[in-house]
């Protein structure tokens, strides 16, 4: 790559949005290094972006992205809000457990039965149809993550 490519890469780089970010109190689980080193590069049409914390992820632009962050706390066992969602990952259909709610900003989604814990958040702000289709995009990525419980 000669200096004039080096230059626009670099000025193309500095362009990219920042999402702020905070890491989760479990952060530091190794498999949270795993999850977020093997996501997609786009979800729900939303091209990555940088972030401020180590362990998690965006796509988007300030105002507007969906963020994941590994090392959440897990979820009591409950069957509120519970929905499991059946994904092919490298061929093979995976059951994912998320438990859902939903607010005035949007939606978050955190993972169940798997430790550590995984939170993803789709804000209204996307005006996405299907918000779930976030789970579905980061699924390969998540199911680094073993499943030790199911929602009932």
């Amino acid at each position: 790559m000669g200096a004039l490519g080096a230059v626009s890469l670099l000025a193309l780089t500095a362009c990219a949005p920042t999402i702020s970010t905070q890491p989760g109190p479990y952060a530091t689980d190794p498999l949270c290094a795993q999850v977020v080193l093997s996501l997609p590069k786009t979800v729900l049409g939303q091209d990555r972006a940088k972030i401020t914390a180590q362990t998690t992820a965006a796509w988007g632009k300030p105002g507007a992205a969906i963020v994941l962050t590994c090392g959440v706390e897990p979820p009591i066992p409950t069957t509120k809000d519970c929905q499991s969602i059946t994904t092919p990952v490298f061929g093979t259909p995976v059951v994912f457990d998320w438990i859902s709610t939903e607010d005035d900003a949007g939606w978050t989604f955190t993972s169940y039965g798997r430790d550590p814990a995984v939170m993803v958040q789709v804000p209204h702000s996307l005006e996405s149809t299907q918000p779930t289709g976030a789970l579905v995009d980061i699924a390969g990525s998540v199911a680094y993550v073993e499943a030790t419980h199911a929602c009932q």
